[in-house]
């Protein structure tokens, strides 16, 4: 099967060994977001813009693709504080339409660069 890796202006540039998304088939997996602000490479300032920031990326990065968020089968969601799981699902709703994608929301102790939030999702095409 072919690969072929994605890849857009419209969501932070890689910062590490990683390519924003790999295309196999019909699958698309992409790579986890923070809320970088892709012109900047600057995280968003709280808990709500950087969920937003994360799931604008990920709809960059899923339309690089030819796709969407309605085409994510999965969502992982990784959170340095569980309290915030409630903004994550209100915000969300704002993305994501029914029938919603399978998820897991995860707490971790930290991530990059001080990231509140992080991302990453498998689209299917």
């Amino acid at each position: 099967m072919t690969q072929s890796i994605i890849a857009t202006a419209e969501a932070p540039a890689a910062i590490g060994t990683y390519s924003q998304a790999v295309r196999a088939g019909d699958t698309v997996y992409l790579s986890g977001q923070i809320g970088l602000d892709p012109a900047s490479m600057q995280l968003a300032e709280g808990i709500e813009a950087q969920i937003h920031r994360v799931f604008r990326n990920l709809k960059a990065v899923a339309e690089a693709a030819g796709g969407g968020l309605g085409d994510v089968v999965k969502l992982n969601v990784f959170l340095t504080d569980l309290g915030h799981f409630s903004r994550v699902n209100e915000i969300m709703a704002q993305y994501f339409g029914e029938p919603y994608p399978a998820r897991a929301a995860v707490g971790v102790k930290e991530l990059p660069r001080g990231a509140l939030v992080e991302a990453d999702a498998v689209l299917v095409l």
